[in-house]
């Protein structure tokens, strides 16, 4: 655990990260772990120093460095931060930090218990580890977005949660958690190397192991979680809203035809009979289309039928659910997630803004003992 006293409170507190400046999954990994407690100090370039924060919600709950790290002394400096550290969160290509002299090997010599989480988008080694790509293209290469979107249409592309949240910051942040475990444990620390196309293609556990006991096949729009099952599925309302419907099991597929008022109708009597799903399911749709989003819900309100309405971003936030759990909140005006999990016995603090770039940069030299000369020269005072 860190050496410097923390205040913080959570299942992480006590637990020191420094994220060198970067954007996308490292900081999602770095604000996941903020978030339950651990003391994040991210180290932002000299130049952006004085501005707001271009991420006011990814860089919650953030101390805020800036310093240079081409810069031999800068370097030096952050070298000393991360001396008191137990993790380190770095997203640049393979090699820059080994040249910047902040890479693994130099890392762990002066701190044997560093966890040292690396984010890229291809990993570490292999043919593609240095050339250049985003979310589309990692899940491109990891099978996902071959397996999204209708048989005849363009994959869709979904936001950037498959690979850069869910298949890589999150899962740096297992990464790095799991590896704190081990280090307090052992006392050795080592290296994370978290690719998002590695991350992207552990989420598809599920579908390969339906690909492999022959209940999905290979192609688009087919499967039972592609769209193609007419009781799991979106449907277009009267004004233009959309109700998704998830009715998998026979009892929840019943109470949608009853409440549809389809139950009768020998269309739907073999649920997963294929061959009838385009049928069933443009049935459904001329259903859907003759109310509106707001009729369907109250309809379907109360019932065990696994339906529900489509919202957006910030409408989400108003769903009674979301209210009643605090689900998202709003603080000076910024609609944003709460954090999660949630832990009943070390509940984390309630976050705090993105800090100004470099608010901290004096604060946190000073309290790792950097001296006075030393402090001036890296941060003159404004």
């Amino acid at each position: 655990m860190s050496t410097v006293p923390s205040t913080a409170v959570g299942p992480l507190a006590g637990i020191r990260v420094v994220e060198l400046g970067g954007i996308g999954p490292g900081p999602f990994a770095g604000m996941l772990l903020a978030d339950q407690g651990a003391e994040v100090i991210r180290i932002d370039r000299p130049a952006e120093a004085g501005r707001a924060s271009g991420h006011p919600i990814l860089h919650r709950n953030r101390r805020s460095v800036t310093l240079d790290l081409k810069d031999p002394a800068g370097a030096e400096a952050v070298r000393a931060v991360i001396d008191t550290a137990d993790a380190l969160i770095e997203g640049f290509r393979p090699g820059v930090t080994e040249r910047l002299g902040l890479g693994p090997e130099a890392c762990l010599a002066r701190n044997p218990k560093l966890v040292y989480g690396r984010m890229t988008g291809w990993g570490q080694d292999g043919p593609l580890a240095q050339a250049p790509g985003h979310d589309i293209n990692y899940i491109a290469v990891a099978g996902v977005l071959g397996a999204l979107g209708g048989a005849d249409e363009n994959p869709p592309v979904p936001l950037n949660l498959f690979g850069d949240m869910g298949g890589g910051g999150m899962l740096l942040a297992l990464g790095i958690t799991t590896a704190l475990v081990h280090a307090q444990r052992s006392g050795a620390g080592q290296v994370v190397d978290a690719a998002m196309t590695d991350g992207t293609a552990v989420q598809l556990a599920l579908i390969h192991g339906l690909l492999a006991t022959g209940r999905w096949t290979d192609r688009r729009s087919s499967n039972l979680f592609d769209g193609a099952a007419p009781f799991y599925r979106t449907y277009r309302t009267s004004e233009g809203g959309y109700m998704a419907v998830g009715s998998v099991e026979p009892q929840f597929y019943a109470v949608l035809l009853e409440v549809l008022g389809l139950t009768g109708e020998a269309l739907f009597a073999e649920q997963h009979d294929r061959d009838a799903w385009p049928a069933m399911a443009d049935r459904l749709a001329d259903v859907f289309a003759g109310r509106t989003r707001g009729e369907w819900t109250a309809v379907f309100d109360g019932t065990q039928s696994c339906v529900t309405p489509v919202y957006g971003l910030t409408e989400a936030a108003g769903h009674p659910h979301n209210v009643a759990r605090g689900t998202y909140y709003t603080e000076n005006g910024l609609l944003q997630p709460a954090p999660a999990p949630r832990f009943q016995g070390t509940p984390a603090a309630g976050p705090t803004p993105a800090p100004v770039i470099g608010t901290h940069t004096r604060e946190v030299l000073t309290e790792i003992g950097l001296d006075k000369e030393t402090i001036d020269a890296l941060a003159p005072e404004a």
